[in-house]
């Protein structure tokens, strides 16, 4: 995954570095949760045998693996800005790429699918790149989007959990230019690029005690520990809090979801 903030914030630098001992094991415990939801929408667009496909913000390779072993894909090129947990990927059917997807320079040819996950939310520069990957699909290939949707309680302010999971958005923002405001507008978007068929869904996975998800956000919590503190939401023991609430049998939330959206181009 790859984000800058103005000021030169990166996703992966000034946050989650993939060298952190447990990153992988983080990244995993999403990928358990949502690559079901992501490779069933693959499947049901036609991915398959003979595509050529685009991973961006590959992270551990969970769904490359997947177009490779179950899709049957001919080629997929994996794009991080650190790719070190890919290499047990390599193969004739397999490019590790190591850039930056914000650079103008980079050319990797057309695709059949183009796929990016929890990548643009962490990108300022998020409206040119949808069009700067739309423009890079083959007559008849798919470009998916997936990105966080908040969907808070509206009864709840002031809880840990509430307060813990504000702090982290604002953090995110600030930090390293993490904006889920416009993912909603990501089926517009997709129109305004000329593409058909297009479509958006929402996801919300169960949230429950000591699951993957919850193990996710504790993690991620956990991490960010001082940039939380910094929002003057929350204090260390609010957040001790929240992370308790997330492994404790009393979890009872309706966790951040994520929208796909999918269009194909004429």
């Amino acid at each position: 995954m790859t984000g800058s903030t103005a000021s030169g914030g990166h996703y992966g630098e000034d946050l989650f570095e993939p060298e952190h001992p447990q990153e992988a094991e983080r990244i995993d415990d999403a990928a358990l949760v949502y690559d079901p939801v992501t490779t069933g929408r693959l499947r049901s667009l036609g991915i398959g045998p003979g595509s050529r496909c685009l991973e961006v913000g590959a992270g551990t390779g969970t769904v490359v693996r997947w177009l490779l072993e179950e899709a049957g894909a001919a080629e997929v090129v994996a794009l991080d800005r650190d790719t070190g947990g890919l290499e047990g990927l390599a193969g004739p059917r397999v490019r590790l790429v190591t850039a930056d997807l914000r650079d103008e320079n980079l050319d990797l040819g057309t695709f059949d699918l183009i796929h990016a996950r929890f990548v643009l939310m962490h990108l300022p520069e998020r409206r040119q790149l949808v069009s700067r990957l739309a423009h890079r699909l083959n007559p008849g290939g798919w470009l998916v989007l997936g990105d966080a949707v908040e969907t808070p309680n509206p009864l709840d302010s002031s809880s840990a959990y509430r307060r813990t999971m504000d702090a982290m958005w604002q953090a995110l923002r600030t930090t390293i230019g993490t904006d889920t405001s416009d993912i909603p507008a990501y089926p517009h978007f997709l129109r305004e690029e000329g593409l058909q068929y297009v479509a958006g869904e929402l996801v919300c996975p169960p949230l429950v005690p000591d699951g993957p998800l919850a193990r996710f956000w504790s993690e991620t919590w956990n991490r960010m520990r001082p940039a939380l503190e910094e929002t003057g939401r929350v204090d260390s023991a609010v957040i001790d809090e929240a992370v308790a609430y997330l492994a404790s049998p009393r979890l009872a939330e309706l966790g951040p979801g994520m929208m796909i959206a999918w269009g194909r181009r004429p």
